[in-house]
């Protein structure tokens, strides 16, 4: 996407986006597709994203940072609890907000209780309605009035995050609330993550994939070793933690087929995004009932701050 023409002023701005809405409601893969590239796993099993993933969107004159957030829910358990946290702070820390919801003619409960929330939020919002290559265009009508009624003042833009249409309207969108600014970070960087959580991602991400609703949720990857060598193949070794024995046995299946068919895919995903070869090794550990014990959840990196200059 060629954003350079959307800002022609001569004063840079810059500033930090929350993504924000429901789960499975395609907030990561709107800003894999903006970024051009992909930073944030997607599945379509709910929840999947877990931390706050930064993605830097930059052009002559603006740097938008970008914050995907955990879908909104209510928590069952204390992980769910420090994953709200994480979205509480990015709302309240960024600059603008962006709320998407699914295309439909009517909005849901849970989107209108999140939306009469934001009354209060003294920052421009925008709410996008994604997917709306699913729905006949007229089916749209009735929701944007009803946002509008439910939120007055809103900007509703619909969008097709998949398809990439409507994309340059929301940051052209964005770009013009923005507070003029220096950019935070040098133009080429995508993110501020490290390589070793992009990896680790990837290998949950996997795990997704191939597993049922209990396995995936009660997963955490960690990265033990990240080993470049020059000339050679880069070692990286990640454990996979889970909360119960049993969960072991099927995550690594008869003779490790199941673990190996995990390591394969991940492996060609890694390399794609590391742009050189690679030797992966897993290992899966139980640590019982990790979901629910604060120590081990800030150990697993869920408890981390959100970056500001």
């Amino acid at each position: 996407m060629n954003n350079n023409q959307i800002n022609d002023q001569t004063k840079h701005k810059a500033g930090y986006v929350s993504i924000l809405g429901r789960p499975n409601v395609g907030k990561s893969t709107f800003l894999n597709q903006v970024l051009g590239i992909k930073l944030s796993i997607t599945s379509p099993k709910s929840q999947t994203t877990r931390h706050r993933i930064l993605g830097i969107h930059s052009s002559d004159n603006f740097q938008i940072l970008f914050l995907d957030t955990p879908g909104m829910i209510k928590p069952q358990y204390l992980l769910q609890e420090f994953m709200m946290g994480s979205v509480k702070t990015a709302m309240e820390d960024s600059d603008l907000v962006l709320f998407m919801i699914e295309a439909s003619d009517k909005l849901r409960m849970e989107d209108e209780l999140i939306l009469d929330g934001f009354k209060s939020i003294k920052k421009p919002i925008l709410i996008l309605i994604n997917k709306i290559d699913l729905v006949k265009k007229g089916r749209l009508l009735p929701l944007i009035q009803q946002i509008s009624e439910t939120f007055e003042s809103s900007v509703i833009i619909p969008i097709s995050a998949l398809n990439k249409d409507g994309l340059e309207i929301v940051v052209a969108e964005i770009v013009a609330r923005l507070p003029e600014s220096p950019p935070y970070y040098p133009p080429e960087m995508l993110t501020e993550h490290p390589e070793r959580f992009i990896v680790s991602e990837v290998i949950r991400e996997k795990i997704f994939e191939f597993y049922g609703e209990e396995i995936p949720y009660s997963t955490t990857v960690v990265i033990d070793e990240f080993h470049e060598q020059e000339g050679k193949k880069d070692v990286i070794s990640a454990i996979i933690f889970v909360e119960r024995t049993s969960q072991k046995g099927i995550l690594i299946g008869k003779n490790g087929v199941a673990l190996k068919k995990i390591g394969e895919s991940a492996r060609k995903d890694i390399e794609s995004f590391l742009q050189r070869p690679v030797f992966l090794k897993l290992w899966v550990k139980v640590k019982l009932r990790w979901r629910r014990d604060a120590n081990a959840i800030r150990e697993f990196g869920y408890g981390s701050k959100l970056p500001r200059k």
